[in-house]
């Protein structure tokens, strides 16, 4: 029965776990380079966790304008307007490499301001090489998001997947390789672990690109690309609703950056314990992400044939499926607390922080997916605009100020960082979820 959270929760869980494979494709390179720099002591660690802080602060912004893709391809291609799909992909690549050089610019003029954030000298100086590397990222990143996003828009999720999984393996060699200068290569350490990540998103952008133009499945939707097929009114909705959800990954990205340099500001330790077990946190959050992905595509269809009461069925159940799982991952924290950190270094000091902030993890687990798969949601009916302002104040307003109360003058350091993270991401779940609620009987979508 259609009707029934059993039906939907199948249907969501189909087209979520390849994404969620995908992602967690995503966030394993960066375990992957954890491990191999963490073997090189604690201040590289901590300067790559400054760096990959600092450059997903600047490219989620990108990311988000990716994302406008899948629900608007989802919309038209439930409503049988094929070609549209074509042209959304088109003027959504124009959009997406022009944004990705202007992303890359703001690293690379940038990066000589990572000494003036107060962090330990040595750790500023790793900090700045490592960020202009992976900084040239963006681009590829940008084609092989676009070209993602067409196809899961279509609920082909697969080839991304496959790809991610590919690639952990290109990046795992590539950073033994370079980092420790085997097949005959010269030792690069810290800078060979960021070369291999450039090189491994070049190499997936490549194939996916190729995939997606060979193959005969995607002829019919019309990818020619040239002059004729840039539209004002595409290229505005992707803008109307990437920017949105650009903005909305910033302001949460953003926090948890700038938590990564007030905990700087306590010391060295602390910081590489926060990239470890922020690491960690971040491997159930891609399962959100990829139900999240499911929900904007499944209320974005629903959308697209105008069925309000599948609109809410495809998102509530989304959301109710994120909080069953991430409750099983807070448990998974609390009982392997101690031994996860582990994995990355043998600094007893750094564990032991470790294993006190996954305790805290374990707390806003469930906050964190249900406000990531609430946006999705949001999404697949094109309500961006006040979610964006919802994460604002939820992050900025409540989470960080809270976060620096308890760590500053509390006296709770790096630990008062992390229950700000419990503030901000509760006040976003609540919220998020209360405008889907109420959103979604007025139908705030455009077909």
């Amino acid at each position: 029965m259609k009707n029934t959270f059993r039906y939907h929760f199948k249907n969501t869980a189909l087209l979520a776990y390849p994404v969620a494979i995908g992602q967690l494709g995503h966030v394993m390179m960066g375990v992957v380079d954890s491990l191999f720099v963490g073997r090189l002591g604690a201040v590289p660690l901590a300067a790559a966790s400054i760096a990959n802080s600092l450059f997903f602060l600047i490219f989620v912004i990108g990311l988000g304008v990716t994302f406008a893709i899948s629900p608007l391809v989802a919309i038209a291609s439930s409503g049988g307007r094929l070609k549209e799909c074509g042209l959304i992909l088109c003027n959504g690549l124009v959009i997406n490499v022009t944004v990705a050089f202007l992303l890359i610019a703001v690293i690379l003029a940038g990066s000589g301001f990572l000494k003036y954030l107060n962090q330990p000298e040595d750790v500023a100086r790793l900090a700045a090489v490592y960020i202009r590397i992976i900084g040239l990222s963006i681009l590829p990143m940008m084609i092989f998001q676009t070209f993602r996003q067409f196809t899961e828009g279509l609920s082909i999720m697969r080839p991304a997947m496959v790809i991610n999984i590919v690639a952990n393996l290109v990046n795992a060699l590539g950073n033994w390789v370079l980092v420790f200068g085997k097949l005959g290569l010269p030792a690069l350490g810290f800078e060979g672990s960021a070369l291999a990540t450039l090189l491994t998103r070049v190499f997936m952008a490549v194939v996916m690109t190729l995939y997606v133009l060979r193959s005969v499945r995607f002829k019919k939707y019309g990818l020619n690309f040239g002059i004729r097929k840039l539209n004002a009114a595409i290229s505005q909705k992707i803008l109307g609703i990437g920017f949105s959800s650009g903005f909305q990954y910033f302001f949460e990205v953003g926090a948890f950056s700038s938590a990564a340099v007030m905990i700087g500001w306590i010391g060295t330790l602390p910081l590489a314990a926060h990239q470890i077990a922020l690491n960690l946190a971040t491997i159930p959050y891609m399962a959100a992400t990829g139900i999240s992905a499911a929900a904007a595509i499944r209320v974005g269809s629903a959308a697209g044939r105008g069925d309000v009461s599948e609109i809410r069925r495809a998102g509530f159940s989304a959301i109710i499926l994120t909080a069953l799982l991430e409750v099983v991952s807070g448990l998974i924290f609390v009982l392997f607390r101690d031994s996860l950190p582990s994995l990355y270094i043998n600094n007893a000091q750094v564990i032991g922080i470790a294993s006190s902030l996954l305790i805290i993890a374990a707390f806003f687990q469930i906050s964190d997916g249900v406000q990531a798969v609430a946006l999705g949601a949001l999404r697949g009916i094109t309500d961006v605009k006040v979610p964006t302002l919802i994460t604002f104040i939820s992050y900025w307003v409540l989470g960080l100020p809270v976060g620096y109360l308890f760590a500053f003058y509390l006296g709770f350091g790096v630990r008062g960082v992390w229950f700000g993270f419990i503030v901000g991401l509760t006040a976003s779940a609540l919220l998020l979820t209360s405008r889907f609620h109420f959103g979604s009987k007025k139908a705030l979508f455009y077909g």
